[in-house]
């Protein structure tokens, strides 16, 4: 399982509700199933991976982040996850008031684009960089809302929502030291992890 699934897994209790949005596979759903007990439940907009899940018997449906949130009712959930897909979807705001709405916390991951060496290739070189995380050339990525560790902190108090937690990591699963520096953790944590709740 991808390095910030396994975190996100640790963060979410034995037999909670959860929703995935754009679970992929279900690899998160079926760990949470299968070893937490939980009642994980799944959204992915790439119909041959939601088809791909359901064949392993989870419970995923297709659908759109940015469109098919509006259907689920108020606190249906206690965690809503979102895992590397916040900078793809077109209105990210929306996408988190959904997911604060329907559950009681959201947990949220995605590359961090404040990372030195996102800043370096692109001082150094010109070009939009290329890190184990940032993988894909400009031209095929679907990221249309890069965002820094620092604009989320940002976001989230300009929309109310209380942080519980966070944590910056890079691809290899070391957890950067400065967790009272968000600063420093935007420079050097290639990945950022939050758990958040209406204030």
């Amino acid at each position: 399982m991808r390095l910030d699934l396994r975190l996100i897994a640790e963060m979410i209790p034995r037999g909670a509700r959860v929703l995935d949005i754009g679970c992929g596979d279900g690899a998160l759903l079926a760990h949470l199933t299968a070893e937490k007990g939980a009642d994980a439940r799944g959204i992915e907009i790439d119909m041959a991976a939601a088809t791909q899940a359901v064949a392993a018997g989870l419970a995923v449906i297709q659908g759109d982040a940015d469109n098919d949130l509006a259907v689920y009712p108020d606190g249906a959930f206690d965690f809503v996850v979102l895992s590397r897909t916040l900078q793809a979807v077109e209105k990210p705001r929306e996408v988190l008031r959904q997911m604060l709405r329907i559950g009681h916390h959201a947990i949220v991951s995605f590359p961090n684009f404040g990372h030195w060496l996102v800043r370096w290739q692109l001082i150094s070189t010109g070009r939009m960089p290329m890190t184990s995380t940032w993988h894909r050339a400009w031209y095929e990525t679907p990221n249309i809302h890069p965002c820094t560790i620092r604009d989320f902190f940002d976001l989230c108090a300009l929309d109310g929502y209380t942080v519980e937690q966070w944590l910056a990591v890079d691809e290899h699963g070391l957890k950067a030291p400065w967790r009272r520096s968000p600063r420093l953790a935007n420079l050097f944590g290639e990945q950022a992890l939050f758990q958040l709740r209406r204030g």
